[in-house]
C-alpha cells in the first residue's frame, strides 16, 4: 500500500507542476490582448487530462514504458495542435503577430518582440518559447496522468469484483484528480502566464509546488483507504 500510495503522489505532483508551465492568458487572450492559449488553466488542463487518459486506456495492458510514453505523447499532441491553431486563428484570423512584452527577443528564436507588441497589449498569441513551455508542461501532466491511471487500474484490476469495470473507473477517478489539481493550480497562477520564461513563474511555482504535493499527499491518501476497501472486500 505504501507504493502505492507514493505513486499518485508523485503522479498527482507531476500534475499540478505541468499546470504551471502551460501559457494561459484567459480571456484577454481571447481578446489577443496577450499571450498565451485563449483559455483557462483548468479547462486545457482537463483537456490534456481526457486525452492522455483516452489513449492511456486504449494500450493498458503493455509495457508501463509504453503506456506512459502513450499517455505523455498524447497529452502533448493535443497541447500542441491547441497552441499551433491558437497561432493560426491569431496571424491569419485577428492579423496580428506572434509576440510577447515579457522579453524583448523570444529565448529561442531570438526573434525580437517588442516592435510587434501592439500598444496596450501584453503580446498575441503563443510565441516560441511560451510553445516549448506548454510541451513541457504536457509532458510532465500527461507523464502524471498515465501513472495515476495506471496505479489505479491495476488496483482495482487486482480484485476479480472490479475487473470488468477497473478501466472505467479509474478514468473517472484519475479525470477527478486533473479536476481538483487544475483548479488548486489555476488559483496560485492567479490569471495569465506565459511559461517557464515569464517573471511570475518564478515567483509562483515554488508556492505551486508546495501546494500540489500537499494536495497530492490528500487526495493519494483518501484514495488509497477508498481503493483498498474496495479491493479487499
Amino acid at each position: 500500500m505504501l507504493t502505492i500510495l507514493l505513486l499518485l503522489i508523485v503522479a498527482a505532483t507531476l500534475i499540478g507542476l505541468g499546470v504551471h508551465f502551460i501559457p494561459v492568458g484567459g480571456a484577454p487572450a481571447a481578446l489577443s490582448t496577450t499571450a498565451g492559449i485563449p483559455t483557462g488553466a483548468p479547462m486545457i488542463t482537463i483537456g490534456m487530462g481526457v486525452t492522455g487518459i483516452l489513449v492511456t486506456s486504449s494500450v493498458i495492458g503493455n509495457s508501463m514504458l509504453t503506456v506512459l510514453l502513450s499517455g505523455m505523447s498524447a497529452s502533448m499532441l493535443m497541447m500542441a495542435i491547441t497552441m499551433f491553431f491558437s497561432n493560426m486563428v491569431h496571424v491569419y484570423g485577428v492579423g496580428v503577430n506572434i509576440s510577447s512584452s515579457t522579453f524583448n527577443e523570444d529565448p529561442i528564436t531570438s526573434f525580437s518582440q517588442e516592435e510587434y507588441v501592439s500598444p496596450g497589449t501584453t503580446g498575441h498569441g503563443i510565441p516560441t518559447v511560451s510553445f516549448i513551455s506548454g510541451l513541457i508542461g504536457s509532458l510532465l501532466g500527461g507523464l502524471g496522468g498515465s501513472l495515476l491511471y495506471v496505479t489505479i487500474y491495476d488496483m482495482l484490476s487486482s480484485s476479480p469484483a472490479y475487473v470488468s469495470r477497473a478501466g472505467v473507473m479509474a478514468a473517472l477517478l484519475t479525470l477527478l484528480v486533473f479536476f481538483v489539481i487544475a483548479v488548486m493550480s489555476s488559483y496560485n497562477i492567479g490569471g495569465t502566464i506565459q511559461g517557464f520564461y515569464d517573471k511570475k513563474f518564478n515567483s509562483k511555482i515554488k508556492a505551486g509546488l508546495v501546494a500540489s504535493i500537499l494536495t497530492a499527499i490528500l487526495m493519494a491518501v483518501i484514495y488509497t483507504i477508498v481503493l483498498g476497501g474496495l479491493t479487499h472486500v
